[in-house]
């Protein structure tokens, strides 16, 4: 860029930090809403909460087949993101 370019320019700077202040913000909030680890975590302590019978059978099979839709979008998405990339 140039010094006249960066000078006519010098006013949008603000815009252009709030625009990139944000977009971070959208790329960790995509990061951890991607993230399948926490979906992992739940599964492993749902399996906990069966096993010491916190919870029953029928409980335990209607959330972990949504915590494993909920892995298997989440998996798909991942492929889909690195392909992209």
């Amino acid at each position: 860029m140039g010094l006249i370019t960066q000078i006519l320019t010098l006013p949008l700077a603000p815009v252009r930090g709030t625009v990139w202040v944000l977009d971070q913000v959208l790329l960790t909030a995509e990061r951890e809403y991607y993230d399948p680890e926490p979906v992992r975590a739940e599964l492993a302590e749902l399996e906990q909460q069966l096993l010491s019978g916190r919870i029953g059978d029928e409980e335990f099979d209607r959330r972990e087949d949504e915590l494993l839709d909920r892995l298997e979008w989440l998996e798909a998405n991942q492929q889909r993101l690195r392909a992209n990339s």
